[in-house]
């Protein structure tokens, strides 16, 4: 088994072929003058590749394309999209739009596919292929769980995040809960836990994905004054786009943690071991 990196994905593939204890290959990435990308594997890609490319731009979908394309030869191809962009656009609200999920999920060619917390499960259904999503909140778990805190709870944002809270929380043994939006009056709204207190408690709020950290940010300024502690904000796949970060520390937050689904300065939990187990159940 060979372990393709794509440039957006090259620390974590090299993550998950010392985890297989599989060679890496050596692939070569440039851009032309008129902005098309040129991709080449420099080594023998053998009878069975695993391609390991996030998708978080248009141009790194536009590589992981040609990286199938060029692992044509092999006799298997397993495909890993840590992160799958335009999972999101899963619906169509109004008449003429396209799919965008299942648009870019047909375009994938290979044996197998395998994800990582896909914002939408339906979205597995749209690949031609056999595919899996890897549920990794538990690393998150284990992570937060070595990092002392005082009387622990994580948060989901909203009620849709709650199992990943909860898939998170039971790896600590702890307890976890989501936010909810009450209205106080006609223009003020306040973000708090449906049943749990925080005051004088350490709180985690965990999401799948943080993209411009605005709802994150005003949750944490709303917590702290509930009487939380600290507050830390955790997800699975770091979008950041912006001044994200930014936000989230003047909010006040003590620390941000992520994956390296998309690999970011806050990507210091991998997911290697579990995409690797996955491979080894295809």
């Amino acid at each position: 088994m060979k372990i393709i990196g794509g440039p957006a994905s090259q620390l974590l593939a090299s993550r998950v072929a010392a985890e297989l204890n599989c060679e890496l290959a050596l692939c070569k990435f440039k851009t032309f003058p008129d902005d098309e990308k040129y991709i080449r594997i420099m080594d023998d890609i053998g009878p069975e590749a695993v391609i390991v490319q996030s998708t978080t731009t248009d141009s790194d979908l536009i590589l992981l394309l040609q990286l199938i394309d060029a692992c044509s030869s092999a006799d298997l191809i397993h495909v890993v999209i840590p992160y799958m962009g335009y999972a999101r656009q899963d619906k169509i609200f109004n008449q003429g739009e396209a799919l965008s999920a299942r648009a870019v999920a047909r375009t994938i060619e290979a044996d197998n596919m395998i994800t990582v917390n896909i914002h939408e499960d339906s979205v597995i259904n749209y690949f031609r292929c056999n595919s899996v999503n890897v549920n990794v909140a538990p690393l998150m778990g284990r992570f937060v769980s070595v990092m002392d805190l005082h009387d622990p709870v994580i948060l989901a944002p909203d009620k849709g995040a709650k199992e990943l809270a909860a898939s998170a929380a039971k790896e600590m043994g702890i307890e976890y809960d989501h936010l909810e939006k009450k209205r106080i009056s006609g223009d003020t709204v306040e973000v708090s836990p449906k049943n749990l207190d925080v005051r004088g408690r350490d709180v985690v709020i965990l999401d799948d994905i943080i993209s411009t950290g605005g709802t994150m940010a005003e949750a944490v300024r709303m917590l702290g004054e509930q009487g939380a502690l600290d507050v830390y904000v955790a997800c699975i796949h770091p979008v950041l786009a912006g001044s994200a970060v930014n936000k989230l520390y003047h909010s006040g937050v003590k620390d941000l943690i992520a994956t390296d689904t998309i690999e970011r300065a806050v990507s210091r939990v991998t997911v290697a071991p579990m995409l690797a187990q996955a491979l080894k159940e295809l």
